[in-house]
């Protein structure tokens, strides 16, 4: 069974949705994090609803946070344990997906994914194995998570904006290396921004070339 999430929402500019986007915060944030840049995107996509969820779990290494996923490395779980709650976390994100779309009367060709960090480890991850491909995933400062199953179990090949900065030490920068080739060799259409002297974050080159990307995703949808 599927945990109901909690989540934010900005309406359209324009007062109509015609597209989604879906904020997917990092480990130790909440969906709050990341709903504040739908004030600098909505002008530019002021057809697009923003929702931001938060993940379903408290986080183990925050008194306030919340988490997709144990860290083994931050919080002494297991890999086991990692890889249950990822997977159960990836159902909810996706039964949070198809609700938020039916709510707003869209189809998935009019959503696209923006993942940070964590909730760029699970847009990587889910928008592959659903059965509909959706418009795009830009995916920051994250990597790919089981990258030796993913041929075996996508579904559908969203293109992908990769963005990370080449001074992250909390995600290493050559992790973006590693998913673009992965994803590359499963047929993706793959593009790709550093953000140069950027750390673990969403610097302002990096948000402008996100938002580029999902103008022109969501226009085709």
């Amino acid at each position: 069974m599927t945990r109901e999430l909690k989540f934010g929402r900005k309406a359209p500019v324009s007062g109509k949705a015609k597209s989604m986007v879906v904020f997917v915060h990092g480990y130790g944030a909440d969906g709050a994090d990341l709903l504040g840049i739908a004030d600098v995107l909505g002008p530019h996509l002021p057809d697009t609803v923003f929702y931001a969820p938060d993940a379903p779990e408290a986080c183990a290494a925050s008194a306030f946070g919340r988490q997709w996923f144990s860290i083994p490395r931050f919080d002494g779980s297991s890999e086991v344990e990692a890889a249950v709650a990822m997977n159960r976390a990836a159902d909810d994100l996706n039964a949070f997906l198809d609700i938020a779309l039916q709510a707003e009367g869209l189809g998935p060709q009019n959503l696209v994914l923006f993942g940070f960090s964590q909730g760029a480890m699970m847009s990587l991850h889910v928008a592959p194995r659903r059965e509909v491909k959706i418009a795009g995933v830009v995916a920051i400062s994250g990597m790919l998570m089981r990258p030796g199953t993913l041929k075996q179990e996508l579904k559908v090949k969203p293109e992908v904006l990769l963005i990370h900065g080449d001074q992250d030490d909390v995600v290493p920068f050559g992790e973006m290396q590693a998913a673009g080739n992965a994803l590359v060799d499963c047929g993706f259409q793959v593009y790709g921004h550093v953000m140069q002297g950027s750390g673990h974050g969403i610097a302002q080159d990096g948000l402008q070339v996100a938002l580029s990307f999902m103008a022109d995703r969501l226009a085709k949808g």
